[in-house]
């Protein structure tokens, strides 16, 4: 089970059986799951991607990236990995599917930002 044992008293509180939090969790590792597909499929075309990500050696707001790989991982409702760019590369700390053409990454050491990521710089405005 992947609720902390706080969390699992609550919802025993709440009136949820062992077996129905046991069912809560494993739909939570599914959803994770389910969104780490998504994102992989996100940036697995090697097409260009635009990012809200503040670059220090840029002035503009919307960044173009060139993308060689995601590599994900899921353990319960955790969602970590690696984002490799053409050039340099940032842990991925979590991520979220905001819709089919964007989504959001929580990246690691030297970002330190939730950076939103889309096809489309204008939907970035």
């Amino acid at each position: 089970m992947h609720f902390d044992q706080r969390t699992q008293a609550a919802l025993r509180d709440a009136g949820l059986t062992t077996e129905e939090i046991r069912e809560a969790s494993d739909a939570v590792a599914a959803a994770v799951e389910r969104d780490a597909e998504t994102l992989r499929a996100f940036f697995a075309d090697g097409e260009t991607v635009y990012s809200d990500m503040e670059m220090a050696h840029s002035a503009s707001e919307i960044q173009e990236h060139e993308v060689e790989f995601l590599d994900l991982f899921t353990h319960g409702s955790d969602l970590r990995g690696y984002l490799r760019f053409d050039s340099w590369g940032v842990p991925v700390e979590g991520g979220r599917v905001l819709s089919d053409e964007r989504v959001e990454l929580s990246l690691g050491p030297t970002v330190d930002a939730r950076v939103r990521f889309a096809r489309d710089p204008d939907l970035l405005r």
